[in-house]
């Protein structure tokens, strides 16, 4: 069994930062690619940024030169590190981790969310 949990949500003022974390553990062999994924209110879920290998880290446009992401591979933890926060990146963070199981199996799992709020 695996469970994924993001914490460090919250609210804040815009202009401002968070630091998100999301940390893996369970039955886990090996982590292929820790990701984090945001929905606003009455959209679609939406792809925001993730690190496979070391050096290999992605952000989507909307919040390049904003956010960093980044990963403790000893800890099977992604940090998502959020400047000049606006109103628009208002919603819930969701953390996707894809992995390997002891028994061998490839497997995707998310958290349960964390909620950022930007007041504008």
């Amino acid at each position: 069994q695996v469970h994924v949990v993001e914490s460090g949500g919250g609210l804040v003022r815009a202009g401002g930062s968070l630091r998100l974390s999301c940390v893996a553990s369970g039955s886990i062999f090996s982590i292929d690619r820790m990701a984090w994924y945001r929905q606003a209110p009455g959209k679609q879920r939406e792809f925001l940024a993730a690190v496979a290998s070391p050096g290999s880290a992605r952000l989507t446009n909307s919040v390049e030169g904003r956010f960093t992401v980044s990963r403790d591979n000893a800890k099977n933890t992604v940090y998502l590190q959020m400047n000049s926060l606006k109103p628009e990146d208002t919603g819930a963070y969701y953390c996707n981790v894809q992995l390997k199981t002891r028994q061998g199996l490839s497997r995707d799992y998310w958290g349960q969310g964390t909620q950022v709020t930007v007041s504008s």
